[in-house]
């Protein structure tokens, strides 16, 4: 297969998600060592996110069972579970084709949250096993219309 452009553009980044396993303790630093704001709180997954600029900084408690799936594999391992790059308004059959001549596999497709407010994203992993979360814009501010 061909190998194609982008389909969309590079905003910046929108949220990078930290593992932690003592949330008072990990919103203490982020809030009075580097001044985070509170962002937007999901108690049942175990997530706090806290605005960093105009980015998120989330953090996943894995001591919360809402957040079992974010667990490292191996006890003492990785502490970020993905990055999450924001774009411009991609169509969704031009993003699995584009991923597709690049011999990428989607991971997952969800439609959540993020610094921008909720819309559709699609998750994959880099050559070296990181997973990236492609976002793109937003359809409404985070919070609203969330179940």
């Amino acid at each position: 297969m061909e190998h194609s452009t982008p389909p969309f553009s590079l905003v910046g980044l929108d949220h990078v998600v930290f593992i932690v396993d003592d949330m008072p303790k990990a919103l203490a630093f982020y809030q009075q060592v580097l001044g985070a704001r509170i962002g937007y709180s999901y108690p049942t997954l175990g997530m706090e996110q806290l605005w960093c600029g105009c980015a998120l900084i989330v953090l996943q408690d894995i001591t919360n069972p809402g957040a079992a799936y974010a667990a490292p594999k191996v006890k003492g391992g990785r502490n970020v579970d993905h990055l999450c790059i924001a774009t411009t308004t991609f169509d969704h059959e031009e993003m699995r084709n584009h991923l597709k001549a690049h011999n990428v596999k989607i991971i997952r497709e969800a439609f959540h949250g993020g610094a921008r407010g909720m819309g559709h994203s699609i998750y994959i992993h880099d050559p070296f096993g990181n997973m990236l979360e492609i976002k793109g814009p937003a359809e409404y501010e985070d919070g609203k219309n969330w179940t």
